[in-house]
């Protein structure tokens, strides 16, 4: 079975690691966002493709979920004592990459070229894109700065500011990198990660093609929720629906997702939802997704397979 699997952050990195247990490196494609780019200290840096190839690799760091494990930081605690932009933490070893995508791309490497030298430097053997080769920067618009970048949002604020609306400067001009649709057309099944709707799996939908083809093979996408209990297990995903006027529960993710979705998967404590997620056209499909463990992380994956997108059952 061909798997594409459209994601970004932790979730999504976590989700992958458990489908890579089930299927075959050859069959399984991640479209990775890129809207969380940003580029600073001169660096290009790609924080979604880094957490995904570090997780994949069992390279990333178990406290944060980001960056590598065992990182000192004495760069960064340079840049501070200069009084330079610190606020955003890059690892020295983290730092490497960066330096090595930026040079590169100087040399006139596109985007996916240089992280499929990177994913294979880390012994990852299945194909990891960047949906768009393209500059897509995500902008959000908050009430006490007005528009500012994603990342200043989410990592100089802690994404604890209220957001009125997003943006996704690029998009329109920004073309699908090479084997993206071509992934999504031959794909028997194509997997929404536990992503943030609004922030990671939208910049992916806003690149052109991308959101028609998904509508055009509903049928064969299923999405599993990043909302459990009403709730986040990490990030804004929650209080950016409510803010944006959606409800925060497995019903407003299906209500987001429901003209490209034929299948949600929600986690178990969301079960009295399961007949609010059918209402809304969309088969509700009842399991455990904390991904926990390992163990936890493969059923969640061999559930997705296993899935039935766009058959109706009773629920």
């Amino acid at each position: 079975m061909r798997v594409a699997v459209l994601c970004g952050g932790v979730g999504a990195a976590k989700l992958l690691k458990g489908l890579t247990a089930v299927v075959p490196d050859a069959d399984l494609i991640a479209i990775v966002n890129v809207g969380d780019d940003m580029n600073l200290h001169g660096l290009h840096i790609s924080p979604d493709l880094d957490t995904i190839t570090y997780t994949l690799a069992d390279a990333v760091s178990h406290e944060r979920g980001w960056g590598l494990e065992g990182e000192s930081w004495q760069a960064m605690e340079m840049v501070g004592r200069y009084g330079g932009a610190d606020w955003f933490g890059l690892g020295d070893r983290d730092l490497g990459t960066h330096l090595f995508r930026t040079q590169r791309l100087s040399e006139g490497a596109d985007l996916a070229t240089v992280t499929a030298e990177i994913v294979k430097a880390w012994g990852i053997e299945f194909q990891v894109l960047p949906v768009t080769n393209d500059r897509l920067r995500t902008h959000v618009t908050t009430e006490l700065e007005g528009e500012i970048t994603f990342q200043e949002y989410f990592v100089r604020l802690h994404h604890d500011v209220a957001v009125s609306a997003v943006r996704f400067e690029g998009a329109i001009a920004s073309n699908p990198a090479p084997g993206v649709l071509q992934a999504l057309e031959l794909a028997d099944r194509i997997v929404i990660a536990p992503s943030n709707p609004v922030v990671s799996i939208d910049p992916v939908l806003a690149v052109p093609g991308i959101t028609e083809m998904l509508k055009r093979r509903r049928a064969d996408v299923i999405a599993v929720s990043p909302i459990i209990g009403g709730k986040a297990l990490k990030g804004p995903a929650d209080r950016l629906l409510r803010e944006l006027g959606r409800q925060s529960s497995v019903a407003g993710v299906a209500e987001w997702y429901r003209d490209l979705i034929g299948s949600l998967v929600i986690d178990t404590v969301d079960a009295d939802l399961a007949s609010a997620v059918d209402e809304l056209g969309v088969t509700p499909i009842v399991t455990n997704t904390i991904m926990s463990n390992q163990e936890i992380t493969i059923a969640l994956a061999e559930t997705v397979l296993a899935g039935d997108p766009g058959h109706r059952g009773a629920i």
